[in-house]
């Protein structure tokens, strides 16, 4: 037989597409030809594939070699490919078995020694081969992270000769390694902040209906201390959730073998610093990888000091506040990566941060001021569902001792937090956040006279139909809050009250 098959995967975005390896053996002059637009990674895996074969044990056909990736016209690159190209020569020069080939998927970089090598990106490639009838063959190092996918058989190999090994013994034995799992893990406590009542309400609140939020005040009032507590409050991943974010920072770690592979129900929690490129932020690059709006998915993304990051790249988030995904196009390509983040942002009112301090006088002029919040265009603001100030606390409320028992905990806030996305997700299958316009209309319904009390506050505040739709999405969330059907007037006004930009902040 000079004519050999077998299944892999290429890794594009977050999906994991079918690759056929066929390889052909022919008279001629001895060569190694690989085709089917492979990267430079592919085309030099000819030299460790020679090398892989005769360490261990085998002899390199001296024939002239065509192996094809098919499609042809899919990109393929990394070392992948080595395992299934390796097999592919020994079984079309009849060295190994071939009857049952096709019912494995092949996975693994290949050392000159036969050794397998870790690779990047297997989750994704574990996730579509869960939905075959073949079993996953992975380097030994990457086992634990295939078997994150509990219906998948997976084999763990440290060597090609092992593979053969096996074949020759007529099937591969099936080698489950062990899947490890954590549980939520509760971060920093809400009880640790002192005072901010209104800025712990506006919490709650974008925690139960995973909106966006963000917070002015001066430096050192509590705004990052805030932030940094709200992954807590949060309902935990679900088992599909925590899987879709397990993919993405799969694809996005630098290292094809980290310490372990865990699926946590934590979600995700991103800070990255202000002078993050829009590359960095939204993700890119010759190949495009996931960025922080992606690695933030089904979590929250903070970003510290809102007005200094490059307006190029604040504006970048505008689609995907919107959408819940984020597109990147390329002259060969167009990836789409998911990006179902919640935005919580902190900034001062003005760029000293003591315009609204209570003791220290400001030292901006007016322009300065207006400069300084003109970096935060009109569109952002609007897609912001909650604004509000974070005022600075004297030391008098800082030192005071409340009883503990009066402190309310992180645990009964989750509490809930969860029962409110409960009812959202009964009712709508979705959080509020997430309702269209159509789903606004069904779910977020008003009395004709809160309706027309509403148009005339509007009006006062000049307010667009997408700051009118968040502000009923906010309310629908209050509502959930307090286990109330229909939206109140008192759910309305204290929405309202959360729009401090709308209202015109104080200068």
């Amino acid at each position: 037989m000079s004519l050999a098959v077998l299944y892999s995967r290429a890794v594009i975005g977050v999906q994991a597409l079918p690759v056929c390896i066929e390889t052909h053996l022919s008279n001629g002059l001895p060569k190694l030809s690989i085709v089917g637009l492979p990267e430079t990674a592919v085309k030099e895996s000819r030299d460790r594939v020679r090398s892989a074969i005769m360490n261990s044990g085998f002899e390199f056909p001296i024939r002239n070699i065509t192996v094809n990736l098919a499609p042809a016209d899919l990109p393929k690159e990394g070392g992948q490919y080595d395992l299934a190209i390796a097999l592919s020569i020994l079984a079309a020069s009849e060295q190994i078995p071939t009857a049952d080939l096709l019912k494995y998927e092949w996975l693994g970089e290949l050392s000159l020694s036969g050794e397998l090598r870790p690779v990047k990106g297997v989750l994704p490639f574990a996730i579509q081969c869960a939905k075959t009838d073949r079993v996953l063959v992975v380097p030994k190092a990457n086992a634990e992270e295939a078997a994150l996918i509990s219906t998948l058989p997976v084999l763990a190999i440290t060597h090609l000769a092992e593979i053969a090994q096996y074949l020759k013994e007529k099937h591969l034995p099936y080698q489950k390694p062990t899947i490890l799992t954590t549980t939520p893990l509760l971060g920093p406590n809400l009880k640790d902040v002192k005072g901010q009542h209104l800025a712990k309400r506006a919490l709650e609140i974008a925690a139960a209906g995973q909106h966006s939020l963000l917070m002015i005040g001066p430096p050192g009032t509590g705004k990052t201390m805030l932030a940094s507590r709200l992954p807590a409050i949060l309902p935990p991943l679900t088992e599909e959730e925590a899987l879709e974010v397990t993919c993405i920072h799969s694809i996005s770690t630098h290292s094809a073998q980290p310490a372990t592979w865990t699926l946590s129900r934590q979600r995700p929690f991103r800070s990255p610093h202000h002078s993050a490129s829009a590359a960095a932020l939204v993700g890119g690059g010759r190949q495009p990888k996931p960025g922080e709006i992606s690695l933030a998915h089904r979590g929250v993304l903070f970003l510290d000091e809102f007005p200094e990051y490059e307006k190029r790249v604040l504006e970048g988030l505008r689609e995907p506040l919107e959408s819940g995904i984020v597109t990147i196009s390329r002259a060969q390509q167009q990836l789409t990566f998911p990006a179902n983040f919640q935005l919580i942002a902190a900034m001062n009112p003005c760029p000293c941060g003591y315009l609204t301090h209570p003791q220290k006088a400001c030292q901006c002029s007016p322009n300065d001021i207006s400069r300084y919040r003109q970096k935060i265009s009109g569109p952002i603001l609007d897609r912001i569902d909650l604004h509000i100030e974070v005022p600075y606390l004297p030391l008098s409320e800082l030192n005071m001792t409340i009883p503990t028992s009066e402190i309310e905990s992180t645990e009964a806030v989750l509490e809930r937090v969860i029962k409110a996305r409960e009812t959202q997700i009964e009712r709508q299958n979705m959080t509020n956040s997430q309702l269209n316009n159509r789903k606004i209309t069904q779910h977020c319904a008003l009395e004709p006279s809160l309706q027309k009390k509403l148009f005339i506050m509007l009006e006062k505040l000049s307010l667009s139909a997408r700051a009118y739709h968040r502000i009923l999405k906010v309310s629908r969330t209050l509502a959930d809050l307090s286990d109330t059907p229909t939206i109140e007037l008192e759910h309305l006004m204290e929405a309202l009250s959360f729009r401090l930009f709308d209202k015109g902040m104080s200068t």
